[in-house]
């Protein structure tokens, strides 16, 4: 029987967890994946460092703007969800009134 996506995705995690937690220089960890997104913008830059780091900036500028916007959308779903939630609340408490009303 395959193993549910939800089950997969919290070992996943705490797997993650744990090999941070057994890593004792997280700087040293990621050093290489850093290293190799300053070659890209670098590279894109045409190895101007200069241009390069405005390249980075409007990288991670551009993740700020596409987080902000997933979690304004995510708040606006909340708030849907618990105005719908209110809605049905408020028409069955209506329709006990109307049930309990002879």
């Amino acid at each position: 029987m395959p193993v549910p996506k939800s089950e997969r995705s919290l070992a996943g995690r705490a797997a993650a967890h744990q090999s941070w937690a057994n890593t004792p220089n997280r700087s040293a960890r990621t050093a290489p994946a850093r290293a190799g997104l300053d070659a890209r913008f670098l590279d894109q830059a045409g190895g101007d460092p200069i241009r390069a780091e405005s390249l980075r900036k409007a990288h991670f500028a551009a993740l700020a703007l596409k987080s902000a916007k997933s979690r304004r959308r995510a708040a606006e779903a909340r708030a849907l969800a618990a105005d719908l939630d209110h809605q049905a609340a408020e028409a069955d408490t209506e329709m006990n009134t109307a049930k309990a009303t002879p």
